[in-house]
């Protein structure tokens, strides 16, 4: 159940109060919650969903056409799916810890909803909605400055990370990729699963995820964080 500190805590955390509580709270509340409710139902996030998907489209699709100027619609549309999928939402939305503020019905949290990326991508793109209604254009283009368009060379390769990785350790000659589970935890029908990557004999990167694949994933993106850093590698991409 969201509570009035839960709240509080995530009006901290992006550095806005909301005047209607009400909105930011059906921006964390799922459908199955909804529907194991006797009295007093509310609504769920599905409608703030489809709002601030919107938005996030009309932000992000104003942001690249400003920041490529010489690049195609065709080059635009695919930079800003990368930016606004599903994993990339996903990924983004841990720095807020989006997870700790979902209200799920029981079946839903039982069968681990809670790390669906789904589901968290949704909610990220329900409280940019729910900015959007509580504080207009300003506060939902500053949320979503701040917690999706804050690198875009970056975050436009998370959605293709490991086969960017791979191009990159064969070209630059960095030796083979391979990944390793380093731990699991969570029950059989709930389980994550914890990756590194190693380029060579280095270990450059970690990930977890519902799926063994989202693992690998994240861990190479964090690897291709790591080798931009270092050597600048990946310019070119």
């Amino acid at each position: 159940m969201l509570t009035a500190a839960d709240i509080e805590s995530f009006e901290k955390a992006i550095g806005y109060t909301f005047k209607d509580k009400a909105l930011i709270t059906q921006a964390f509340t799922h459908s199955s919650f909804v529907n194991e409710q006797k009295i007093n139902k509310k609504s769920d996030y599905e409608r703030l969903e489809f709002l601030g998907d919107a938005v996030l489209e009309m932000i992000s699709s104003a942001f690249l056409f400003r920041k490529y100027p010489q690049k195609k619609e065709g080059e635009l549309s695919k930079i800003r799916a990368s930016l606004v999928c599903e994993p990339a939402l996903a990924f983004a939305s841990e720095k807020l810890n989006i997870k700790k503020y979902m209200q799920l019905g029981k079946g839903e949290e039982a069968t681990g909803g809670r790390n669906k990326e789904s589901i968290i991508a949704d909610m990220m793109e329900a409280v940019i909605g729910a900015l959007f209604l509580d504080g207009g254009i300003e506060e939902s283009k500053r949320f979503i400055d701040t917690y999706v368009l804050t690198n875009v060379e970056s975050m436009q390769m998370f959605s293709d990370s490991k086969s960017i990785l791979q191009e990159i350790a064969q070209g630059q000659n960095l030796g083979a990729v391979r990944y390793e589970i380093c731990g699991e935890s969570g029950p059989e029908h709930d389980k994550i699963f914890d990756v590194r990557v190693f380029v060579g004999d280095k270990n450059l990167g970690e990930g977890s995820g519902k799926t063994k694949k989202a693992a690998e994933q994240k861990a190479a993106y964090e690897a291709l964080l790591v080798l931009k850093k270092k050597n600048n590698v990946f310019k070119e991409h």
